[in-house]
């Protein structure tokens, strides 16, 4: 028995254990005349405060209680939500919205233009981790209430998108300011203390507002009674805090959860019979191999031919269906998602392991050498990081190349990472919001990006590619359509440097009851919540 069914197992026995706990709970809790949705998920939230959350779950919240001024369709096309039209200059630097003469915050009082400017304005102050998606905005102008023009110091095309992310919802200015003693102000960082009122209220446009939030237990959202546009199509939903993959089945075999949101594909075999239906869809989300060619601890100098023999060496088919089962993942070769500008047509690297012999012996080292490999202890998207890397470690195996298998804790393999490298690691990525410019900015391995520091660029810089900002600077020139060639291309110049090896993008599987329909991903609110009805 391989090592993941010993852990499933053990996580099977947890299970069972937090669904007996919870049984009582989700059967006494829930009103029983309400249309009420129950979700099991294991929250990440780290606030509740719009500008300061960043996490899966403070994504779906986001979206549920504050409306934005647009949003994404289910074919990732934009569609207006609080701007009722808009418009974008040539240059792609100034983006004019009209506002909907109709829209109303959850008090029944009008959205105005000022509070789009002050929504804004303190994201970018606040500077908590979703902050710098407003750094490119240098100015926003309210000409009348109504009207909203946001400028940019530099061309944009991308701005659309991100602002249709749930992190720039639009909040209720007049009473965060009266109620929370929010500020927009520049020292906003400093000066704010709103957020633990945000914990006990939300001052949205959405069609959910707060109710209550439990930390560890529940949140619990109630329909906004004076939501502008078609209701909510139930009348409260309950988040209920289940870590576990097998409790949260257990909960929804039962019926006491009617939608699971962290089942993974082993445990998605246990969901039986009529009342669940479960679903393996595509996602925007990957799991992929670093290098670092100036990691400290490297033996000697990790050059090209080695960093494509490692590539060339890895059975990516095979690791899908070893740590996801067949079917549930796509093969992925850039660090931008399949479904992405220009994400998709890439090749995938061959699975060659003579050649990758021939590309050691070539560099020196024929008889092979021990590479430390410290990942982050994770189970994500499904994927299980250390079942993913004992595959790995026998696929390199093979052609002489030992890895040190290191599992930490994910703020240990952080501080590894940025301070003395790692030669190799497995980590993962997720989008914030629907645009391929973030993956260049974090992938890009231009000088000053994410990875190229993470990778050693200060010991060793001939893995930096000095081409990808000014590429990425004429692609946000150009409308989104005509930029795809670009983002292609930038993909294909990080690809063959082999310091970024894509390996999987997992599908994710949704589960839920059959009286419950409209359940779909979204790279900008995860879950869609309003989107979701529940039979009588």
């Amino acid at each position: 028995m391989r090592l993941g069914n010993f852990n499933h197992i053990a996580r099977h026995w947890k299970g069972l254990a937090a669904a007996t706990m919870l049984a009582g709970v989700a059967a006494t809790a829930v009103p029983a005349e309400a249309k009420t949705l129950v979700i099991a998920r294991d929250m990440d939230i780290n606030s509740l405060d719009i500008d300061r959350s960043w996490c899966d779950t403070c994504m779906i919240y986001n979206a549920a209680v504050y409306d934005g001024l647009l949003a994404l369709d289910k074919d990732n096309k934009l569609v207006p939500v609080i701007a009722e039209s808009w418009t974008v200059n040539d240059d792609q630097t100034v983006f004019t919205f009209k506002l909907n003469p109709k829209a109303t915050f959850s008090d029944g009082s009008k959205i105005e233009a000022k509070d789009v400017k002050w929504s804004w304005e303190r994201l970018k102050n606040i500077k908590g981790s979703p902050s710098d998606l407003a750094s490119t905005i240098s100015s926003i102008e309210t000409p009348d209430a109504e009207t909203v023009v946001a400028k940019t110091a530099e061309p944009n095309s991308e701005l659309l998108n991100v602002l249709a992310a749930s992190y720039f919802g639009v909040i209720n200015s007049d009473v965060a300011q009266a109620e929370g003693k929010a500020t927009a102000a520049a020292d906003a960082a400093q000066s704010d203390p709103a957020e633990p009122w945000f914990l006990a209220h939300s001052a949205g446009a959405g069609p959910f507002v707060l109710d209550s939030y439990q930390p560890g237990a529940e949140l619990r959202l109630k329909r906004n009674e004076k939501y502008w546009r078609e209701p909510a199509k139930v009348d409260e939903i309950v988040i209920r805090q289940v870590g576990d993959a097998v409790a949260q089945a257990q909960l929804l075999q039962s019926g006491q959860a009617d939608v699971a949101m962290n089942i993974d594909p082993e445990t998605a075999k246990t969901l039986t019979g009529p009342n669940v239906k479960t679903e393996s869809a595509p996602s925007n989300n990957f799991v992929y191999i670093a290098i670092s060619p100036g990691a400290v601890a490297n033996p000697f100098p990790m050059t090209a031919d080695i960093r494509e023999a490692i590539s060339l060496a890895v059975d990516r088919k095979s690791l899908v269906d070893f740590t996801l089962g067949e079917g549930n993942g796509r093969l992925i070769s850039v660090p931008f998602p399949l479904d992405f500008p220009g994400g998709a047509g890439h090749s995938i690297p061959e699975f060659d392991q003579a050649k990758a012999k021939e590309l050691l012996a070539k560099a020196g080292h024929a008889d092979g050498f021990t590479l430390e490999a410290t990942y982050p202890k994770l189970n994500v998207y499904g994927v299980d990081f250390t079942l993913a890397m004992q595959k790995i470690q026998q696929d390199l195996a093979a052609v002489n190349i030992k890895l040190d298998l290191k599992p930490v804790e994910f703020p240990n393999w952080r501080e590894a990472a940025n301070k003395d490298h790692i030669p190799l690691t497995f980590v993962f990525f997720a989008p914030d919001f629907y645009g391929t410019s973030q993956y260049v900015n974090y992938f890009g391995l231009a000088p000053d990006s994410t990875w190229a520091k993470r990778a050693g660029a200060a010991t060793d810089p001939s893995f930096v590619i000095n081409d990808t900002k000014p590429m990425l600077a004429e692609a946000l020139k150009l409308a989104p359509d005509k930029a795809e060639k670009i983002y292609f291309d930038i993909g294909e110049k990080i690809k063959a440097q082999n310091v970024i090896i894509p390996m999987i993008s997992p599908n994710t599987i949704l589960a839920y009851g059959s009286k419950v329909h409209g359940v779909r991903n979204s790279p900008s609110s995860n879950v869609p919540l309003y989107e979701i009805s529940l039979d009588d």
